[in-house]
């Protein structure tokens, strides 16, 4: 058993086009625990996709070290990388099925290219077809499926090759939002039942959210930031972390609040505007009336937003004060005492009383 099934080490890529060297990725240092959900984010042109190609050595590194099982790939003979590569399924945002065959024939195909016999694929098939939700639609070609269906005969696809490490890049991205939560279902079970390790490529943060374990932030070729979901969910680091993170809460900001926020305070009186993040059992305690009680100040409410992270509870509160020196720092140590942590959105102008 191993701990870390991929660890890749310090991965530099770079292309050339037109006689122009174009970065892909710069020092790209990951581990990838066994039987994790591990989710990899970024903007277009961040460097995922070049990334994951790299995981299964589609694409040779210019320096660094790709490890699977302690084997280093970048070096490994041609046969050594067939036999990984079918431990290693590969599901697409556009689904990559033959359009001429079946179902039944898409997810058998990799174990006709390994030579098994006809007794053996049946089995197989059928087996996986079932897993995936999809036996009665074995005889069915990919033009009468609908691109959820596609996705989970791509991913039977992926396990009948006898994959241990499923490597999605964007595989949600083409599916309407109820299909996307199915197929994220089926990943979670997957990776419960069979231990199946799997590695997720997205711009999305709610995928992130929804069953990820870890996460990798990317950003112009490089790793900027990583961790368990829950700790970059509730202390982001990098300011691209945080524009993934405030546009998924962003709207939860009453629009009348949002656009009367500045940058730096007025003339005029103003409050302080601030996100307070909180996890775990910070968020069933009274926090807020413990804070008015002890400190005999008012805060007000301007909006909140509650959810899940695995069995975790994540949140957060907007409030405002008035723009006060020394009640910010009063409000600042209460809450950083508490395991609150604050962000300041900006400044509006005071409301009369």
């Amino acid at each position: 058993m191993y701990e870390d099934i991929i660890e890749l080490k310090k991965l530099n890529k770079r292309y050339t086009l037109k006689d122009k060297e174009i970065p892909a990725l710069h020092d790209v240092s990951a581990k990838i625990q066994q039987g994790s959900i591990v989710g990899i984010i970024g903007r277009s042109g961040a460097g995922k996709s070049t990334l994951l190609r790299c995981v299964n050595a589609l694409e040779k590194p210019d320096s660094g070290e790709v490890l699977y099982k302690e084997l280093e790939l970048t070096g490994a003979p041609l046969n050594t990388l067939r036999k990984i590569r079918h431990e290693m399924g590969m599901i697409f945002q556009h689904f990559n099925l033959l359009s001429r065959r079946t179902v039944f024939q898409n997810v058998a195909l990799p174990l006709e290219i390994l030579g098994r016999p006809k007794s053996e694929i049946i089995k197989k098939v059928s087996e996986y077809l079932k897993i995936v939700g999809l036996e009665n639609r074995r005889e069915a070609y990919p033009s009468e499926l609908s691109g959820g269906q596609k996705q989970r005969v791509a991913v039977a696809r992926a396990l009948a090759g006898e994959a241990k490490v499923l490597l999605c890049d964007e595989a949600t991205s083409a599916l309407d939002p109820e299909t996307t939560k199915d197929i994220l279902h089926l990943l979670q079970d997957l990776n419960k039942r069979l231990g199946l390790t799997i590695i997720l490529i997205t711009h999305e943060i709610a995928v992130i959210r929804d069953i990820c374990d870890t996460v990798y932030v990317m950003h112009n070729g490089r790793i900027v930031e990583g961790g368990k979901v829950e700790s970059i969910f509730t202390n982001p680091r990098h300011d691209v972390t945080r524009s993934f993170i405030r546009s998924f809460v962003s709207s939860k900001i009453p629009e009348v609040i949002a656009e009367q926020l500045s940058e730096e305070p007025g003339e005029a009186p103003t409050d302080i505007v601030l996100r307070l993040f909180f996890s775990g059992n910070v968020s069933r305690k009274p926090v807020i009336a413990e804070y008015i009680r002890q400190t005999q100040e008012n805060l007000n409410l301007l909006g909140g937003y509650l959810d899940h992270i695995g069995e975790s509870t994540f949140g957060t509160l907007i409030v405002s004060l008035p723009n006060n020196p020394k009640l910010i720092e009063k409000a600042s140590e209460f809450f950083m005492t508490h395991g609150i942590k604050l962000e300041t959105l900006g400044f509006i102008p005071t409301y009369p009383n």
